[in-house]
């Protein structure tokens, strides 16, 4: 006899101990309570027009228009090259009391670089946010 143990040495532990598992259960329970507020705040809305829409709240003339080609930068429809892209857009949205930026680009440009133009386009200044689209083709 060990210190008035009732176990023979030969058994094995044969109960399951879940204490940890709901410690860890619990530990993870609380990392997503705490990081879920934030993956809801960084979303952006977006509004999403067709380019001949005859209505809608803006007119062309009323935003900033950006142009992206699968190598190039329009912003008013003056090319802008990529370093310069920032302080242009910039300068513009501070002659825009609405600070809104329609953005129009061709099917051949990379995801990741409209959403960059997008990104970029939030940090300088606009409000709302427009990505226009081409109008559908009627199939005769």
């Amino acid at each position: 006899m060990h210190g008035g143990s009732s176990k023979q040495e030969g058994e094995g532990i044969t109960n399951i101990n879940v204490v940890p598992l709901i410690d860890i259960c619990l530990v993870l329970l609380i990392i997503f309570m705490v990081t879920s507020p934030m993956v809801i705040q960084s979303g952006i809305l977006v509004n999403s027009s067709t380019v001949t829409a005859s209505h809608g709240k803006s007119t062309r003339n009323e935003a900033v228009q950006v142009k992206l080609t699968k190598k190039s930068i329009f912003i008013n429809e003056n090319k802008v090259e990529n370093e310069k892209f920032p302080a242009v857009l910039k300068a513009a949205l501070n002659e825009n009391k609405k600070k809104l930026v329609m953005i129009t680009c061709d099917r051949d440009v990379a995801h990741g670089r409209l959403v960059s133009v997008l990104d970029i386009s939030k940090m300088q200044g606009a409000k709302t946010l427009a990505i226009m689209r081409e109008a559908k083709k009627e199939k005769k």
